[in-house]
């Protein structure tokens, strides 16, 4: 089992700036993948960005592209999620997941990950 545990949602302006961070505890493996999803009211579930530790591969949806960056800190399985430009389209429940499969890439499939933390509020104000 994989306990994952975000921290840093909140309200923001846009073209304000955020960082979330997911630590993960339990059964943690280094060649597993950590990501982001988010849902906005109403929508369904999407894929922001993920990093996979082997190999340090990172993945992003192109609507985050340039504004957002994944990094973690092996050591203390920990990701983070630096939001940048804000806009109030990312506005939504975000979650953290991990993909303890051992693949050589990063998915974007909801399906490929198993373990889901219980979401932290971003809220871009216009």
């Amino acid at each position: 089992q994989v306990q994952l545990v975000e921290s840093g949602g909140g309200l923001v302006q846009a073209g304000g700036s955020l960082r979330l961070s997911c630590a993960a505890s339990g059964r943690t493996f280094s060649s597993y993948a950590m990501g982001w999803f988010r849902q906005a009211l109403g929508k369904e579930r999407e894929f922001v960005a993920a990093i996979r530790w082997s190999g340090a591969l990172t993945r992003y949806a192109d609507s985050v592209k340039g504004r957002i960056t994944i990094s973690g800190d092996n050591a203390k399985n920990t990701v983070y999620l630096q939001m940048n430009s804000l806009k109030p389209e990312d506005t939504g429940v975000y979650y953290c997941t991990a993909d303890t499969d051992n693949k050589s890439y990063v998915s974007a499939r909801l399906t490929s990950y198993e373990y889901w933390g219980q979401g932290t509020q971003v809220t871009v104000s216009s």
